[in-house]
């Protein structure tokens, strides 16, 4: 029942991204063009003290380091609850859709890699192409209703959510610079904190939630990117009480809600804006757009199918109940929408490069995202 809720709750999220997504293009190519670019920078302030605290970022950069990090804190959820009662909570049935991640992860890197060989500065989004952004791929499952196997709703749940935690690893690893020890330390010691009082069984969720805060001002200003507060926070958040309630679902009820209707809305209106004036088939031809697409339609089908099947033949994975290879295959392609996952990372990837590497980083992604849903789509509909 758990599993459904939060199916329903994802896809109805996803109606929401397509149409901020739609908006923002729609409003960034038309006479209010300029007001679209006022408001995504529109610059904002935080001040404590004289000198003591400050925060003065554009919108767009609230959106991502703030927005984005509630978004990440969900995800950790989601992550823990898989882990100790769900999908992944045995290597039986963890097998597939890990490895499906994994190799959904390798190659579409592997290609972007491949395409952009010998640009250093475009190799920095290597990673981009490796994302999925369940949202919208559960979404079009919705759509489609019945004519998907709740088998392989559940299989792209768990590879989706296997897929973040690959983000949030690459993330952590490739896409930090000029780290300062003092706030990393300070960190550590909020972690520390939030261990304590999961060993001490504390089972209210604001405590967890006020270190994750002081933890993320230390995140944000250590270097490393601060959505990962977010996650370390989640992870503390106690899965079970006495009474046999949950404090992790508790918390997962009560977010769901505004991460698809208000957080990946505003992070797709914010992000998706880019201007088609110019735009022509050479565009699309572009290394990192190129790159970009190509990694996500057919690097993720190949990565994830690929992998599944091998796992399948070699007898180390069951195939999903009540599925043909058709649909199997079809779900697979539809990893390759990475839309907001993948625009996330571009942003940190390209951050300060520009406007052409934006430009070509929001290309890319629109159209490996909207090819892979087409295709996926069409296959779903194909009678047997």
């Amino acid at each position: 029942m758990a599993i459904r809720q939060f199916i329903q709750s994802e896809s109805a999220g996803g109606v929401m991204l397509a149409a901020a997504a739609l908006l923002a293009l729609l409003v960034s190519n038309s006479s209010l063009a300029p007001w679209y670019e006022a408001f995504v920078y529109l610059p904002g302030e935080v001040r404590i003290g004289e000198d003591w605290l400050v925060l003065s970022k554009p919108l767009v950069n609230w959106v991502n380091d703030l927005w984005m990090a509630v978004f990440f804190f969900l995800v950790g959820l989601e992550i823990k609850r898989e882990l100790v009662d769900g999908e992944l909570a045995s290597l039986r049935q963890a097998i597939l859709p890990a490895g499906a991640a994994l190799g959904g992860m390798l190659v579409p890197a592997l290609i972007y890699v491949a395409t952009n060989y010998g640009d250093d500065i475009a190799l920095r989004g290597w990673a981009i192409p490796a994302a999925t952004d369940i949202a919208f791929a559960l979404a079009i499952l919705m759509v489609l209703g019945s004519r998907v196997p709740v088998s392989l709703k559940l299989f792209l749940t768990a590879v989706a959510i296997i897929d973040d935690l690959g983000a949030i690893v690459v993330i952590a690893i490739f896409y930090t610079d000029n780290l300062s020890l003092p706030m990393l330390i300070s960190s550590g010691i909020g972690c520390a904190i939030l261990i304590v009082m999961n060993r001490a069984r504390v089972m209210s969720i604001s405590p967890y939630l006020a270190i994750g805060v002081l933890i993320w001002l230390c995140v944000l200003k250590s270097g490393v990117h601060a959505t990962l507060a977010g996650v370390i926070t989640a992870l503390a958040i106690p899965a079970s009480r006495p009474d046999g309630s949950s404090p992790l679902q508790e918390a997962e009820h009560v977010l769901q809600p505004w991460v698809a209707f208000a957080v990946l809305p505003m992070f797709a209106f914010a992000n998706a804006g880019v201007s088609l004036q110019g735009v022509s088939l050479a565009s699309f031809l572009e290394p990192v757009s190129l790159g970009i697409a190509l990694g996500l339609t057919a690097g993720k089908a190949i990565g994830v199918f690929g992998t599944a099947w091998l796992l399948v033949r070699s007898g180390a994975a069951c195939f999903p109940a009540d599925a043909s290879r058709r649909q199997f295959f079809a779900v697979c392609v539809l990893c390759g929408i990475g839309f907001t996952m993948s625009l996330f990372i571009g942003s940190l990837a390209f951050e300060g490069l520009g406007p052409d590497y934006e430009k070509q980083l929001k290309i890319g992604v629109l159209a490996g995202s909207i090819l892979s849903a087409a295709i996926a789509t069409a296959l779903l509909l194909k009678r047997a």
